[in-house]
C-alpha cells in the first residue's frame, strides 16, 4: 500500500465563534477536509471570491465541510457578516 508523502488526509476545524473564524488563516494539504463549525446563535457562510470554499448558509449549531483539492490561497468571507474574513491556504 502506498502512502502519500504527507500521510493520510486530515480533517481540520474552523470554529465560527463570536462573529469570527478561528483560526482566521488555516493551512492544509490537497485531499484534506476543512469543517466550519458554527458556534454562534445565528447563521453564517464561508464563501470564497475566487475558488475555494463556497458554503450554503451554516445554521447555528451546524457545520459544513469542504475537501481541498487544488493548491492555492483562497480568501473567504461570511456573506451575511462581511467583516468576517478568513483564508484557506492549500499547500
Amino acid at each position: 500500500m502506498l502512502v502519500a508523502a504527507h500521510g493520510a488526509p486530515r480533517v481540520h476545524t474552523v470554529q465560527i465563534d463570536r462573529v469570527r473564524f478561528v483560526p482566521q488563516t488555516i493551512e492544509v494539504r490537497p485531499g484534506d477536509t476543512v469543517v466550519w463549525r458554527n458556534r454562534d446563535p445565528f447563521p453564517h457562510t464561508a464563501t470564497g471570491a475566487q475558488g475555494g470554499p463556497d458554503s450554503p448558509v451554516i445554521a447555528a449549531g451546524a457545520s459544513w465541510s469542504y475537501k481541498a483539492t487544488r493548491r492555492g490561497r483562497y480568501p473567504y468571507v461570511c456573506t451575511l457578516h462581511r467583516t468576517m474574513t478568513g483564508v484557506l491556504v492549500v499547500r
